[in-house]
This record gives C-alpha cells, sequence and structure tokens, in this order.
C-alpha cells in the first residue's frame, strides 16, 4: 500500500532552511566586507558591479563570472600580478569572498 506523504508548503521548506538560509547571508556580507577592505583591497584592481568596484587592473569579475572554486584558488596562490592572499586571509575568510564573487559577478 502506498503511504501518502503531506506536501510541503514553501514556508515549511524556507523554516527548515533557515539556519543555512542566515549563514549563507552572513557569508555574503562577510564577502562583500572583505573584498572591498581586504590588504590589498579586491576592489582596488577588480571591476564588480554589486560591490561598487570600478578598478582597472585585473579583470572585470562581472564579465569573467568566475565560479568559486577558481576564485578561491586565485585568491591562495596569486595569479598574473594578483598576490595570495593565504597569508593575510583565513580559509574561512577566502571562501567568504570567493562565494561573495562568484555569486555576485552572476546577479544571484
Amino acid at each position: 500500500m502506498i503511504q501518502k506523504l503531506p506536501s510541503l508548503t514553501l514556508s515549511t521548506l524556507l523554516l527548515a532552511a533557515g539556519p543555512a538560509l542566515a549563514d549563507d547571508a552572513a557569508q555574503m556580507a562577510l564577502g562583500k566586507k572583505l573584498f572591498n577592505t581586504a590588504t590589498p583591497a579586491c576592489a582596488v584592481c577588480h571591476t564588480l558591479k554589486d560591490a561598487g568596484a570600478e578598478g582597472a587592473i585585473g579583470p572585470v569579475l562581472d564579465e569573467l563570472q568566475p565560479d568559486a572554486d577558481r576564485v578561491t584558488r586565485a585568491m591562495r596562490n596569486g595569479i598574473g600580478s594578483m598576490p595570495s592572499f593565504k597569508g593575510t586571509l583565513s580559509d574561512a575568510e577566502i571562501a567568504a569572498v570567493a562565494l561573495y564573487v562568484s555569486r555576485a559577478s552572476r546577479g544571484k
């Protein structure tokens, strides 16, 4: 006999995901803050509309739309004239910037 499961409403799903969504919002806020304030600030070199950044040295992130893994690798290892941030930012801070850049550059 097939048992019918109760249907889940959108509000039920959001309540269940609440802590995850709050953590996600906190990560995005931290990533945006670090994008603009890290030393050196990403915003000095990169253009990213969501951050109000109009840097002219590095790639335009709104056009490049890198995924989080690509941003993480670039931040940890440096690339071209971009320095490594592994000595100045924690892994958690690098992950927050990577999440922020990947989503903000795609308008999400």
